[in-house]
This record gives structure tokens, C-alpha cells and sequence, in this order.
């Protein structure tokens, strides 16, 4: 069993209502989620990374 199976399942957070925001805060807001994906994308290789060793490691 995977770890990550024992961790509670988040909800997805509530949609943001886009017609309320303007032009540039709207840009802000991309600007936020791209942050956040690039994070995301980092957090992945990180445990790809973590998983190799481990896997190079019982391999031997």
C-alpha cells in the first residue's frame, strides 16, 4: 500500500466566481494557479526521485 493512500482525500476547493473579478486581478490570479502547478509539478519529482532511490536501493 502506497503511503499517500492513507492521507484523507481533500476536497476540491470551491470555484472562484470570475465574472466578479477584473481584468488585472484576474491575471493575479493565473499568475497564482501557474505558482501553484509549477510547486505541484516540483512536490512530483521530488517523490519520483525519492521512489527511484528507494527502488535502486531494495533492487541491489
Amino acid at each position: 500500500m502506497d503511503p499517500d493512500d492513507l492521507q484523507p482525500v481533500r476536497k476540491q476547493p470551491a470555484p472562484v466566481n470570475l465574472d466578479e473579478m477584473s481584468i488585472a486581478a484576474l491575471h493575479e490570479y493565473i499568475a497564482a494557479l501557474e505558482a501553484e502547478i509549477v510547486r505541484a509539478r516540483a512536490a512530483i519529482q521530488h517523490k519520483q526521485a525519492a521512489r527511484s532511490g528507494a527502488q535502486q536501493l531494495f533492487k541491489r
